[in-house]
C-alpha cells in the first residue's frame, strides 16, 4: 500500500469516526433516555427540589388560570 492509500485510508477512517460522533449526537431517543436517566437519578438523590419545583409549578399554572378566569379584559 503506498502512502496516498495510507493516507486514504486514514482520512475515512477519521471522517467515519466524525459522522457516527454525529450521528450519536444527533440521536434524540438516545439523548432523551439518558435525560431521563439523569433526573430519576437526581430525583432518587434527594427529591425535595424536584417537590418544590412540581408544586411551585401547579402553583403557576393554577395562577395562569385564575387570572384568565378572573380578568375584566372584555
Amino acid at each position: 500500500m503506498s502512502d496516498v492509500d495510507g493516507r486514504i485510508a486514514a482520512s475515512r477512517a477519521e471522517l467515519e469516526a466524525t459522522l457516527d460522533a454525529i450521528e450519536d449526537k444527533l440521536n434524540v431517543p438516545k439523548r432523551v433516555g439518558e435525560l431521563t436517566e439523569k433526573a430519576k437519578s437526581s430525583y432518587e438523590s434527594n427529591p425535595m427540589p424536584w417537590i418544590i419545583g412540581g408544586l411551585s409549578a401547579a402553583a403557576v399554572a393554577i395562577g395562569v388560570v385564575a387570572w384568565a378566569i378572573l380578568s375584566n379584559d372584555d
